[in-house]
């Protein structure tokens, strides 16, 4: 069975493009490929780590990466996941599939880092219910 490609899509590629990837990945490492990117690069934010280690995903190893190496790669699906990156996203002219799914910037978040965890946590939760329905539909 042919792995779908799947690349994830949003401003500094540090949370929640991040998170998607890591769901994914953990969700169906047999049925996909999976990438994320920026339109800028930063870092993976260390709460987006923490956030997706309560879960027992690592991805303390991915890398913020910005989304031009990418755009002639042949993807099944180039999914934006905030309105920016939907806004500044160039065309994918080997993208099959093109969706956006809109997720508040966890990184906004600006109380006590207690605080900010469980906003990462609540986004990582929104993300994971979208990709689990979205996987059902396939």
């Amino acid at each position: 069975m042919k792995r779908l490609r799947v690349l994830f899509l949003c401003t500094h590629n540090s949370a929640r493009s991040q998170m998607a990837e890591g769901l994914l990945r953990a969700h169906g490492p047999a049925r996909f490929e999976v990438a994320s990117a920026g339109t800028q690069a930063t870092r993976v934010h260390p709460l987006a780590i923490r956030a997706m280690a309560e879960l027992e995903i690592d991805i303390s190893g991915q890398r913020s990466k910005t989304l031009d190496r990418f755009v002639n790669v042949p993807w099944d699906y180039v999914i934006t996941v905030c309105d920016n990156a939907r806004e500044h996203c160039p065309v994918f002219p080997a993208a099959a599939h093109r969706l956006h799914w809109s997720f508040a910037d966890p990184s906004q978040a600006h109380d006590t880092e207690q605080e900010q965890l469980r906003t990462f946590c609540h986004v990582r939760d929104a993300i994971r219910q979208h990709l689990q329905a979205w996987v059902a539909r396939l």
